[in-house]
């Protein structure tokens, strides 16, 4: 099953993003999906791949997850079990390139995550740098938006928006980010700084 996996992860990763999108598609199991993650992770690494911001601007729906554990005697941090997102908890991220950009390959933009449960819908917006070298996207973030039946009914600033001041002095040890390890026309998967492996689907 490892060999299987490692020579076909693109495919096992490319099936459950189809898979989520068509219920009567036939999802390949959890474990099945880490693995891939996984091995994907390593081959870029290993190819040194790179892959330009613009290949990630649209919106992107969150498939599948894994968790973290932390494990106190080795001092660091392992995957938890990873599953697909239920379907009635939409969640989205947004990559958008900054008003800002004058160039045609921009790496400063503006991500976006929104999470609608029902007709409830909150969304959180700021500002991102992306290190292609390290395929590494930096953010924060500094607004946050509520909706209600798509209808927006409250705009404000987190913590007073001071943190979007001192976004670009602020060294990237100290910011959320993300690490994307694959990004095709269809899915991207990333790592977060937090140790957890993510994949989303494209929806726009």
């Amino acid at each position: 099953m490892t060999s299987i996996i490692s020579s076909n992860f693109t495919a096992i990763l490319a099936r459950a993003a189809v898979a989520y999108k068509e219920p009567r598609q036939e999802r390949p199991s959890a474990d099945m999906v880490v693995d891939a993650l996984l091995y994907a992770e390593k081959a870029t690494k290993q190819q040194r791949l790179e892959y330009p911001f613009p290949s990630l601007l649209g919106k992107w729906r969150l498939c599948f997850v894994t968790g973290t554990r932390k494990v106190k005697k080795r001092g660091g941090i392992v995957l938890g079990k990873g599953f697909y997102v239920p379907k009635f908890a939409r969640a989205h991220i947004l990559f958008s390139p900054s008003t800002q950009a004058l160039d045609s390959t921009p790496t400063q933009g503006e991500i976006g995550n929104q999470v609608q449960l029902g007709s409830v819908s909150l969304k959180l917006l700021g500002p991102a740098q992306y290190l292609g070298k390290k395929n590494l996207l930096a953010f924060d973030f500094t607004n946050m938006q509520i909706s209600l039946f798509g209808r927006v009914i409250y705009t404000g600033q987190i913590r007073g928006g001071k943190q979007e001041l001192d976004f670009e002095n602020k060294p990237i040890g100290k910011l959320p980010f993300f690490a994307f390890f694959l990004v095709t026309e269809d899915f991207i998967a990333a790592r977060g700084r937090g140790g957890g492996l993510a994949l989303w689907i494209r929806e726009n």
